[in-house]
């Protein structure tokens, strides 16, 4: 068992960069076609404007508070938690670096189809892998862990909406990509999880993230 388990080693750590890689690509593909992004990524473009500071470096900025709030909650980071805060804010500003803004909205509209269908392909990779969630994903599921009476869906659907309002007010893009985002990353993700699941076992196309 251990023997197998040390084979997988090498996929797992290139499956779970290369998911981190996409991931970072799929953001800079939502921010460039200004549809809308994600509810944290409203988030994170606010800060961005308000500071000055890239978006990449809020992202990886934003997580260390996050992961000190997982102290509290008896959260251990694993090595997929620390790779996730430092190499999608890279990635990130190294895409935006390069992907010129979608200026027509045929090309914004693409921009936001290639962002959201990449990050469901992403997301799957490096939950697949099994090295720990991000930290984001990990103060969702450290809540529901510390106060059982709370549903994932509550909790989940609480932060997403506070941190959304928060990024809106200091300026961030929410819209059509905000939207598209909340219905398809679900169903995304359902469908490649059992793609890229290392250790695949009834019910794990979920999208909370199972620790390593």
């Amino acid at each position: 068992m251990t023997t197998g388990s040390n084979r997988r080693l090498p996929r797992r750590v290139s499956q779970l960069f290369a998911g981190l890689i996409l991931y970072g690509i799929s953001m800079a593909f939502m921010v460039e076609s200004s549809l809308g992004l994600t509810s944290w990524d409203v988030f994170h473009q606010g800060v961005s404007k308000a500071t000055g500071l890239s978006f990449g470096w809020v992202v990886i900025l934003a997580g260390i508070p996050i992961l000190l709030l997982w102290i509290p909650l008896r959260q251990r980071p694993g090595f997929g938690t620390v790779a996730n805060l430092v190499v999608i804010g890279l990635v990130v500003d190294a895409a935006l670096a390069v992907l010129t803004p979608g200026e027509s909205m045929a090309m914004r509209v693409t921009y936001l189809t290639i962002g959201i269908l990449l990050n469901g392909v992403a997301t799957a990779m490096y939950i697949g892998a099994r090295f720990g969630p991000g930290p984001r994903d990990g103060l969702m599921t450290g809540l529901v862990g510390r106060f059982p009476r709370l549903s994932l869906r509550l909790v989940r659907t609480s932060i997403e909406l506070a941190v959304l309002a928060t990024g809106f007010l200091l300026g961030g893009t929410a819209g059509l990509g905000t939207i598209g985002y909340a219905l398809a990353i679900g169903p995304l993700v359902q469908i490649f999880m059992p793609v890229f699941a290392m250790e695949p076992r009834p019910g794990t196309t979920r999208l909370a993230p199972a620790p390593a």
